[in-house]
């Protein structure tokens, strides 16, 4: 008999990975759009919840909450999986597209979640790609990005508690 795996609740991160010896993949358009493409097709799929975003040229800052049966690990190999391979089959590129791995940090409170949004947020504006974050097209601050909201937040809303 397989040992059932008792799963926490879930748990919102930041992360972080980089393009494949940091190459400035998301400075064109297409690599851009379609990776943008991937991560909403799987946030509809309900992997993930998805609460802030920036592609920059050569890296990404996630902050996102895995639904309760996919781990991060597994939430990641979603995003850069299947964008490896949609850079493939829709771009006809063959090349590698990201490092191994990526970095995280689960994020701890209310203000642990403030300071990663605005952290992503402020990342086009601080490498001077953008005046205003609102004008980077490939940042959760451009208008128009459907993001859900934290679920701690939620909860504590629920209760009373914020």
């Amino acid at each position: 008999m397989k040992p059932t795996r008792l799963l926490s609740p879930p748990r919102t991160y930041f992360v972080t990975f980089s393009t494949w010896q940091r190459r400035r993949f998301f400075v064109v358009e297409s690599f851009s759009r379609l990776f943008l493409k991937t991560l909403y097709s799987y946030r509809r799929q309900g992997r993930f919840q998805l609460h802030a975003f920036v592609a920059m040229p050569d890296h990404v800052h996630l902050l996102l909450t895995p639904s309760v049966d996919i781990t991060l690990e597994r939430a990641m190999q979603f995003i850069k999986g299947a964008y490896s391979y949609l850079v493939r089959k829709e771009l006809g590129r063959s090349c590698e597209i990201w490092q191994r791995g990526f970095t995280d940090h689960r994020i701890r409170d209310e203000n642990d979640f403030q300071f990663h949004r605005s952290y992503i947020h402020r990342n086009p504006v601080q490498r001077n790609l953008v005046a205003n974050a609102c004008e980077y097209r490939y940042c959760s601050a451009y208008p128009g990005f459907k993001l859900d909201t934290w679920p701690s937040a939620a909860k504590a809303d629920a209760v009373g508690v914020a």
